[in-house]
């Protein structure tokens, strides 16, 4: 509970670490276990919080299922399409993004399985049991650093050869696991990937164990303001969930959930920096009141000629002034 209580205090929208993925949800072939996925998927809706779909399939061999690995081709395709099927309809509306193949651009394992046309076929196939979900491309040490294995360009030409195919990609997903960053090289790369017209959301953000507390906070501020910049990122999710055994890079908090040097860090920009606060004043003699405030959700109270009137607004992107009518 007091991880909750802690989580609830700061955010608005979530994911989940290992317990959508395949290899945790079928270990065994034909035995599905959504279990611990309904459990959390409960205290999404309970809390109205927003979910991401992280993944469907992921390339990378070392995660893929021992049965999995045996299974001939037709086989393999007739597992994938159940996978998708089973996903999709037991999750319809619950999760606003879906990672589909994760890390594909450096990783083959369905490609070289079924050929240059696999992940294609997977975007095809969920996006006919679900028009409406939300399709990413998830991929790390691209805004992270050099990698001469998953460049900037070579995420665009990914982009660009399913979209040719027929695949109707939503989303640009950076997974950001940073070590140092280099804070000119990010807004290069968000640069380039702006150009695609899509939302860019970073997925994973955290910062390497080895480099300590401190240094987590230094560089874990300097990712999040350069990203939180950037007119073309829509979203910023963690990756700094603890459990029994602590948390894969960087912890927000110790075991007792009292904040680390980063937890403050999150604190500072959340619920301080971050923040509109609250607002007072009077309206001139036109009956209108302006000012100017953060993207999110607002509570308006008008109190007039003793009467208190409350309504709620959403502040969204956009470059013009936004116009909201209370009626008294």
């Amino acid at each position: 509970m007091l991880f909750q209580e802690w989580f609830l205090k700061r955010f608005k929208a979530t994911v989940f670490e290992n317990e959508l993925k395949w290899l945790k949800t079928e270990p065994v072939p034909g035995k599905v276990n959504y279990t611990v996925v309904d459990q959390m998927i409960e205290f999404v809706r309970k809390n109205k919080l927003i979910v991401r779909g992280h993944n469907i399939f992921w390339d990378d061999p070392y995660y893929v299922q021992g049965w999995l690995k045996n299974l001939t081709a037709p086989q393999l395709q007739k597992a994938i399409k159940s996978r998708i099927k089973s996903l999709m309809r037991k999750y319809k509306n619950e999760f606003f993004h879906w990672d589909v193949n994760n890390e594909l651009i450096h990783f083959k394992f369905y490609e070289e399985k079924l050929g240059p046309n696999a992940t294609l076929n997977m975007f095809r196939q969920v996006h006919r049991e679900d028009p409406l979900a939300t399709l990413f491309l998830n991929e790390y040490n691209i805004v992270e650093r050099c990698d001469s294995n998953s460049t900037v360009d070579m995420y665009i030409d990914k982009f660009k050869e399913l979209k040719n195919g027929g695949v109707k990609l939503a989303g640009i997903g950076l997974e950001s696991h940073f070590d140092v960053p280099n804070p000119a090289f990010m807004r290069a790369v968000l640069d380039q990937l702006a150009t695609l017209k899509l939302p860019i959301w970073l997925t994973e953000v955290d910062v390497k164990r080895e480099l300590g507390p401190e240094k987590h906070a230094l560089y874990l501020e300097q990712i999040l303001r350069e990203a939180y910049s950037h007119p073309s990122v829509n979203g910023i999710m963690l990756w700094t969930s603890r459990n029994a055994g602590g948390c894969y890079q960087t912890c927000l908090t110790d075991e007792k959930f009292h904040n680390l040097p980063a937890g403050d860090v999150i604190d500072k920009l959340l619920l301080k920096e971050w923040q509109t606060g609250n607002k007072h004043g009077k309206t001139n003699e036109f009956g209108s009141y302006s000012f100017q405030g953060f993207l999110g959700e607002y509570k308006v109270t008008v109190i007039y000629d003793h009467k208190i009137v409350k309504s709620y607004f959403t502040l969204g992107r956009g470059v013009d002034t936004k116009h909201i009518t209370v009626h008294i």
